[in-house]
């Protein structure tokens, strides 16, 4: 019999960003940027945050708006993949 927590896929967060650097083999920096609400002052701002993802094709250059997906982690710093550009 197979266990319920097996049964049960794990779901993956996704994310739209731009890539801002491609410096590195197989590696792609992504910018996501979020708007946030003060919690006093009720007013909105940015927050940008940097997510070093896997590109196995190194098909993705600077500025392209791509689509992010959490994964295991493929390396220190490495825990999203490159799914596709939007």
């Amino acid at each position: 019999m197979i266990n319920q927590t097996q049964q049960i896929k794990k779901i993956r967060r996704r994310l739209e960003g731009v890539v801002v650097s491609d410096k590195t083999n197989k590696t792609r920096v992504v910018a996501v940027t979020r708007l946030k609400k003060h919690p006093k002052y009720h007013k909105y701002y940015k927050v940008t945050k940097r997510y070093k993802t896997h590109d196995e094709k190194n098909e993705y250059k600077v500025g392209d708006k791509v689509v992010i997906q959490e994964t295991r982690p493929l390396s220190k710093e490495k825990r999203w993949v490159v799914i596709r550009k939007l």
